[in-house]
């Protein structure tokens, strides 16, 4: 949800600018444009008083989209891929010499 477009679309279907939005409230206009500008955020009790104020209320509806868990295969495979970073992190010097050196090949093989 983006609350930004969400409350902007609100209060131009309530009719309103946002100062009268903002006396509605009990705010100021600069924080309303705030929010309808991704500046700031407001919180969920903040945005529900701006909708009751438009005449509007904040509801919650179940998602479309299931949380997708990666196979345990997927999990190895990037703990793999961390384990690589880390051997090479570990490989790489520590003090910057004038001469640049790589280290050896077999610091880059897998340790089981």
């Amino acid at each position: 949800m983006d609350i930004s477009e969400t409350l902007r679309a609100a209060r131009r279907r309530a009719g309103l600018t946002q100062a009268a939005l903002a006396r509605r409230a009990g705010t100021s206009q600069a924080t309303i444009s705030a929010y309808e500008h991704g500046r700031k955020e407001p919180s969920v009790e903040t945005l529900g008083r701006l909708l009751a104020a438009l005449g509007s209320r904040l509801t919650v509806a179940p998602g479309s989209n299931a949380v997708i868990r990666p196979a345990p295969a997927q999990l190895a495979r990037a703990g793999r891929g961390l384990v690589d970073v880390m051997l090479l992190a570990e490989a790489l010097p520590t003090r910057h010499d004038r001469e640049l050196r790589f280290p050896p090949a077999a610091a880059f093989e897998r340790r089981r």
